[in-house]
């Protein structure tokens, strides 16, 4: 019986040979329809693009909060599709100088998207702009100084500001207060992942069974981003070592070879529970401690490492530090020592 993925194999062949960035592209999905998972989250988003057409009017501002990897970009492509208007997509660290901020928003049609990656990383005299343009569609430029300071005000096409960011908790109240619609997205479930990796295998031309589909999808952290990922890898091995078909067994040893176990972690992942266990007694200790003891930079384990951990119930966060939980234990087949009399390891 043919598969989903086998049913669209005569899909376009320059979809073969195409490297992995433009790949990334091909993968995101374009509307809503084409859309998995958020089931909330992009109803909301739909009846909110359906009843700004139908009143003719731009969408109201959209923050989207969650960990890396999960469609925060790609929704904010899907919202400019489906109102039928353009898009321009900067990041927080980019827009460093009010007059950037200004030379984005003067270019803007009326109705068109700003999308602003990692926006909790505006520099606040940016931010600070940003307020006068979501409300009243103007901003106030200061040319020269002293003495010859002077402002002038540039009046704005009614647009629709998305604010993508990993780490809500960093914006202000007043930009927050802001935004129309604010949603978060959640991790995906193995059912989910498993339609998309479906749906990427059609697009990618590679014959993927069942078994082989949800293999991958178990590893995938609850993330697409790295769905998508792991079956490239996993469509390499094959290409070169199992005649270009995904199996269980392929992609187990695929994996495997990636060094990402059944639970989905990875060689970092278990570096930071064993440095945890290992060196400061199970915890409590900080995140920089733990940073540098594994020689990552604390912001990425926070944003990219510790959200899975956490959610798997490998290492708990408490005002004093991270500490590894029972989970965690049996994982690293250790017996779990008595907290009383622990070290604090601190920040």
């Amino acid at each position: 019986m043919m598969n989903e993925a086998d049913a669209t194999f005569n899909r376009p062949a320059d979809t073969l040979n195409r490297p992995d960035s433009e790949l990334d592209v091909r993968l995101r999905p374009e509307h809503f329809t084409e859309f998995v998972g958020q089931q909330k989250v992009r109803e909301r988003l739909e009846l909110a693009v359906e009843a700004a057409r139908g009143r003719g009017e731009p969408l109201d501002h959209v923050l989207l909060s969650g960990p890396p990897g999960l469609g925060k970009t790609t929704l904010a492509y899907i919202l400019a599709a489906d109102m039928g208007v353009n898009i321009k997509s900067t990041s927080g660290p980019v827009v460093d100088k009010p007059a950037a901020l200004a030379g984005l928003l003067t270019a803007l049609e009326p109705g068109d998207i700003l999308f602003i990656d990692e926006i909790h990383r505006l520099q606040k005299a940016v931010e600070e702009y940003l307020y006068s343009a979501m409300e009243d569609y103007f901003i106030d430029i200061m040319i020269d100084q002293g003495a010859n300071a002077r402002s002038i005000r540039l009046n704005l096409p009614r647009f629709t500001l998305v604010g993508a960011t990993t780490r809500s908790g960093l914006i202000s109240a007043p930009l927050r207060s802001r935004f129309g619609l604010v949603n978060r997205l959640d991790y995906y479930g193995t059912d989910e992942l498993c339609s998309i990796c479906r749906r990427s295998a059609g697009l990618l031309q590679v014959p993927v069974d069942e078994p082989g589909v949800r293999e991958i999808a178990s590893r995938s952290r609850g993330t697409p981003r790295i769905a998508n990922n792991l079956l490239r890898r996993v469509r390499d091995y094959a290409q070169v070592r199992a005649d270009n078909r995904i199996t269980r067994d392929v992609a187990d040893r695929a994996l495997e070879m990636l060094e990402i176990d059944r639970r989905g972690l990875d060689q970092m992942d278990l570096k930071i529970l064993e440095t945890i266990v290992h060196k400061f007694g199970g915890g409590p200790v900080g995140i920089n401690t733990v940073a540098v003891s594994v020689g990552e930079e604390p912001d990425t384990i926070e944003e990219v490492y510790e959200p899975f951990l956490i959610q798997e119930g490998y290492i708990g966060r408490t005002p004093k530090g991270r500490i590894a939980t029972e989970r965690c234990y049996q994982l690293l087949q250790i017996t779990p020592p008595s907290r009383s009399g622990q070290l604090d390891f601190g920040v």
